[in-house]
């Protein structure tokens, strides 16, 4: 009799660990995805939309002021932002957009004219992480959002921002998490993510904090953090913080996007006339060289994020608009200045989603191909806020999520 009733019971786990799994599988935890590229390995979307675009399914409303945009994870999504006295971090519910729990991260405001936090939350496992825009890093319960430690950047780190304060989302690795507080004790820090116990900081790379994230690389055939600051790009050892290599970089103003990385090549932009570059990471001996490709304005990308496709990079450049460049050249390929004006990306089944920051917040379609601008479908962003629309799209489980200040709509884009 025991086993009779133990049998359904272990058939009905083994389903719901399958679900799970196949779930998971499609989901988005984290800045720019599970690759920190901004691409999505997911197959069956729509290839091409209705005239007045894919189906809205619902809209979340009262998520407050800023610019975070969200992470998906287990049947969940998560983002940030200002409500009353406080900033917060918000878990809703995948399926309806109905909210879940909120917890306070911080004070609101601040972002030299821009209030709002910018972080996009980092989901592992139980546990969610997230950055208020003035240096609050949080660790919550994913279920509950409860607190289990907090830490202050210029408290905690004595660290240094420009005057747009914190916008960087967490990178979790194993078990740390790594973020950058800028600092001349240290520019990035490595801390357990169960307790907040500090690791490690990077005695030797003293760089200010800008607003580009952390990600996972293995240039030199060694696995490292890269990361990107006003002076610098560098890679990081994730088991003690040294710094392996230094590439002098000179941004201007606010250097924002996050670096993309294929075997030993490194490529950065950033926007207000810099351009962008292609670092090659070689193994001497016991060190690292890093020497530069190329240095070209084909791409001067000021926050609306880069895609690699292949060997082709996609995203908005500063007075050329929509550009496709040679990744290993650095080359033109085509531009599109007319069709769409200037804005954020994705990637997802072949084809790019470009999100206008202005106006209606058109959201266009495009094949992601060097053939040039193949449009398939587009529609305006209804309940557009007062606010440029920042929040890169995120498209996660046949679903294409649009943020905008306290909105956030979802859409279904599944074949």
């Amino acid at each position: 009799m025991r086993n009779h009733h133990i049998a359904p019971l272990l058939c009905g786990l083994v389903a719901a660990v399958s679900f799970l799994t196949t779930a998971a599988g499609n989901d988005w935890p984290q800045w720019r995805g599970p690759n920190r590229d901004g691409v999505s390995g997911e197959t069956g979307l729509l290839k091409a939309w209705p005239a007045d675009g894919p189906k809205l399914l619902w809209k979340a409303t009262d998520l407050g002021a800023g610019y975070s945009s969200v992470a998906v994870a287990k049947g969940r999504i998560f983002t940030m932002g200002d409500n009353g006295d406080s900033s917060f971090v918000y878990a809703l519910d995948a399926a309806s957009g109905k909210a879940i729990w909120s917890t306070k991260t911080g004070k609101p405001g601040g972002g030299g004219g821009y209030p709002g936090p910018r972080c996009t939350p980092t989901v592992d496992g139980d546990l969610v992480f997230a950055l208020g825009q003035h240096g609050d890093l949080v660790c919550l319960d994913s279920a509950t959002g409860q607190e289990h430690w907090r830490k202050n950047f210029a408290k905690d780190f004595h660290g240094q921002v420009g005057g747009w304060e914190y916008a960087e989302s967490p990178l979790v690795d194993g078990d740390r998490v790594v973020c950058t507080p800028g600092s001349d004790d240290g520019a990035i820090v490595a801390l357990n993510k169960k307790t907040g116990e500090m690791l490690w900081r990077t005695r030797d790379f003293k760089d200010r904090a800008e607003y580009s994230s952390i990600i996972v690389a293995e240039p030199g055939g060694t696995r490292q953090y890269v990361q990107l600051t006003g002076e610098s790009v560098v890679g990081v050892a994730p088991d003690d913080g040294r710094l392996l290599w230094r590439a002098t970089r000179h941004g201007s103003t606010a250097v924002i996007p996050t670096s993309i990385c294929l075997g030993d090549d490194v490529y950065v932009t950033s926007g207000y006339g810099v351009g962008c570059n292609l670092f090659k990471v070689s193994k001497e001996g016991a060190g690292f060289n890093a020497g530069q490709v190329y240095a070209n304005k084909v791409m001067v990308n000021h926050h609306g994020g880069v895609v690699r496709v292949g060997d082709f990079l996609y995203g908005y450049s500063d007075g050329k608009g929509w550009v496709c460049q040679n990744f290993k050249t650095g080359a033109a390929v085509w531009e599109e200045r007319n069709k769409l004006g200037k804005g954020s990306l994705t990637c997802a089944d072949g084809h790019l989603y470009l999100r206008s920051e202005s106006g209606k917040g058109t959201v266009v379609l495009i094949e992601a191909t060097p053939q040039g601008f193949k449009e398939t479908g587009r529609f305006d962003q209804p309940d557009r806020s007062q606010q440029n629309s920042w929040p890169h799209p995120v498209v996660s489980n046949g679903k294409l999520y649009l943020r905008d200040q306290g909105i956030l709509l979802c859409y279904d884009v599944k074949q």
